[in-house]
């Protein structure tokens, strides 16, 4: 079905099965409550919007919390732009989430290590 998200106001498709409750979001973190009645976002702003409530989550719960949640998500195949990393041209920088999924630290001095 064709969206418009209510951030950005491009369109996209939105693959939501209402009888089933699921849809292509279903990928990312579940760190925003998710209701069917809500305008929907495009992948990039609600991979933004996830993003900013994932860093709120880390200043505001413990470092078990966190790896607790991001536990879930460690065989998660595929990685989702600015939940995952963002480019920073021409590199990747792996993101705060990206190494909690991980579960530990890999000693190479990481911008984003939360360990």
């Amino acid at each position: 079905m064709k969206q418009e998200c209510s951030d950005c106001g491009v369109g996209f498709n939105c693959s939501s099965d209402q009888e089933n409750k699921t849809c292509w979001c279903i990928a990312f973190p579940a760190i925003m409550p998710a209701e069917f009645e809500q305008n929907c976002r495009c992948p990039s702003c609600l991979a933004k919007a996830m993003a900013d409530k994932i860093e709120l989550a880390i200043q505001t719960q413990t470092l078990d919390e966190m790896l607790a949640l991001a536990r879930q998500y460690r065989g998660q195949t595929g990685l989702l732009e600015h939940v995952d990393y963002t480019i920073e041209a021409p590199d990747y920088v792996f993101s705060k989430w990206y190494h909690l999924k991980r579960g530990s630290c890999c000693g190479n001095g990481c911008r984003n290590c939360p360990y």
